[in-house]
């Protein structure tokens, strides 16, 4: 449910992957930055370590984007 839940696969595109087609790398990014922020905020009062893991993902989807924005 970390990596690739499938209720963000519509059609055999990751919803993630069809954001940056629509508004673009740096856009995601920031997305990326947030929903980080987003899920350690809440791991206490919501699904703990899981949110984490969540949080985790967002951030290395961040790291992602930015080697592929920097070479």
């Amino acid at each position: 449910m970390v990596n690739h839940p499938p209720h963000y696969a519509e059609g055999g595109i990751e919803c993630i992957d069809a954001m940056i087609a629509a508004m673009g790398v740096e856009a995601v990014k920031n997305f990326c930055l947030c929903n980080a922020f987003k899920y350690v905020w809440r791991c206490r009062n919501k699904n703990g370590a899981e949110d984490i893991q969540k949080a985790i993902w967002y951030l290395n989807k961040y790291l992602e984007l930015e080697g592929a924005t920097n070479g």
